[in-house]
C-alpha cells in the first residue's frame, strides 16, 4: 500500500515508538525481536498508525488497552480495521489484559497468523 506519509503522524508515530506501553515493550522484546519476520512498531497507513505491521504477512497487531472499549472507540477502530482491510492487510486485535495474563498464546496466535501468509 503506497500512500503519502503525513509528516504530523510522523512525529507522532515517532513518539508513539519511544514511549510504548508495557505491553506493547513485552511483545517487542520477548516476542518481535526473536522471530525471523521484519516487524515495522507504529507504522503509518494512510491517516492512522497501526501498532506492529509484518509485511511480509501483510499482518496488522493492534494491542487494545481499556480506551478502546468505549464506543465512540470501538466505532473509530472499526472504521480503522476497514481501511486497513481495503487496503489488503489483515488485522488482529489482542487485549493488554491478554498479553499480561496469556502471553504465550498470544505469541502463538500471532505465528498461526503470519505462517498462513509466509510459507
Amino acid at each position: 500500500m503506497r500512500a503519502k506519509y503525513d509528516p504530523k503522524l510522523t512525529a507522532l508515530a515517532d513518539g508513539l515508538r519511544k514511549n510504548m506501553t508495557p505491553e506493547e515493550k513485552h511483545l517487542w522484546y520477548d516476542f518481535f525481536k526473536k522471530i525471523p519476520q521484519h516487524v515495522n512498531r507504529q507504522r503509518q497507513f494512510g491517516r492512522y498508525i497501526v501498532d506492529f505491521f509484518i509485511a511480509e504477512a501483510k499482518l496488522v497487531i493492534e494491542l487494545d488497552g481499556s480506551q478502546h472499549y468505549t464506543e465512540k472507540s470501538a466505532a473509530y477502530d472499526a472504521e480503522r480495521d476497514r481501511y486497513l482491510t481495503d487496503h489488503g492487510l489483515r488485522v488482529i486485535r489482542y487485549s493488554n489484559y491478554d498479553v499480561n495474563t496469556d502471553f504465550e498464546g498470544v505469541c502463538l496466535d500471532i505465528m498461526k497468523h503470519i505462517k498462513e501468509f509466509v510459507r
